[in-house]
């Protein structure tokens, strides 16, 4: 095997034909690693990703060739994959405004180039789920919000559109099923790629606490931040810490990463019915 890329969370090795996608514990906000990793977090976010990837399969290709045939040292944390050419968008949808989204409805009065209805507040349900892609910044770089037109200029007009359709489709079947378990999906965020067919595929991981908003239906109240199952403790965590967003981060207290790691746990087990071991 060939290390291929070491990412922010996951690192990609070449095996043959396939890649070997491995999911680590480390986590990173504001395109930042922190020092302290989540135990678990790299198995949770895989077996959540592979979960996901079988619930839609009927939708949407996806990448996944084995989630056993994967080397002894990773596995769990590992899917064997098909090779694609990543599209250099990141495809995000949302459902509901909250995050950067909020943040850019509230200077402008739309996200991404979609104007939004007047008087929406933190965490309005949208009237429908709307694509909002962003950059494929390289490394130290933060993603930045880009319009459809933009997406137009890099792909062309017809994988725009299936780009935006496939997104969007995600969303929505994502979202009804993990309603009917008692979360809300905010917002959700996709890698596609072509096949060598020309076939667009899923890539990476699909509808996880590093890729979406969890938030819990029983409590959602527009007008507030929502509890999340997710990464966002460690913001809150580290806004308050008053670190500057900028490399080295710090460490992060053991009460943090444990609230962290029980929040992964709990939206793994809500949404597949599954007992974490």
């Amino acid at each position: 095997m060939e290390l291929l890329h070491s990412g922010k969370v996951r690192d990609v090795y070449a095996d043959g034909a396939d890649l070997i996608l491995v999911a680590s514990d480390r986590v990173s906000i504001y395109d930042v690693v922190l020092p302290t990793p989540i135990p678990d977090k790299g198995r949770l976010l895989t077996a959540l990703s592979l979960w996901w990837f079988e619930q839609l399969s009927d939708l949407v290709p996806n990448h996944v060739v084995s989630a056993t045939d994967v080397p002894a040292e990773f596995a769990g944390r590992a899917i064997r994959c098909r090779r694609l050419e990543m599209v250099p968008v990141e495809c995000v949808a949302r459902g509901y405004l909250t995050g950067g989204g909020l943040a850019e409805y509230e200077r402008s009065g739309s996200v991404s180039g979609v104007p939004l209805p007047r008087g929406l507040v933190e965490a309005s349900i949208l009237p429908e789920p709307i694509f909002t892609p962003s950059t494929k910044a390289p490394k130290g770089e933060h993603d930045e919000p880009i319009t459809y037109d933009q997406v137009v200029d890099k792909v062309g007009p017809e994988t725009a559109e299936r780009l935006r359709e496939i997104t969007i489709d995600v969303y929505r079947r994502g979202a009804e099923i993990a309603a009917d378990r008692g979360i809300l999906i905010a917002d959700t965020k996709l890698e596609l790629g072509w096949a060598p067919d020309g076939t667009l595929v899923l890539g990476d991981e699909l509808l996880t606490s590093d890729s979406s908003r969890f938030w819990p239906a029983e409590s959602y109240q527009p007008g507030r931040a929502q509890f999340s199952f997710d990464k966002q403790y460690v913001r809150d965590w580290a806004v308050a810490s008053g670190w500057d967003k900028l490399p080295p981060a710090p460490e992060v207290p053991a009460d943090v990463i444990e609230a962290t790691r029980a929040r992964y746990v709990e939206a793994y087990e809500k949404l597949t019915g599954n007992r974490w071991h």
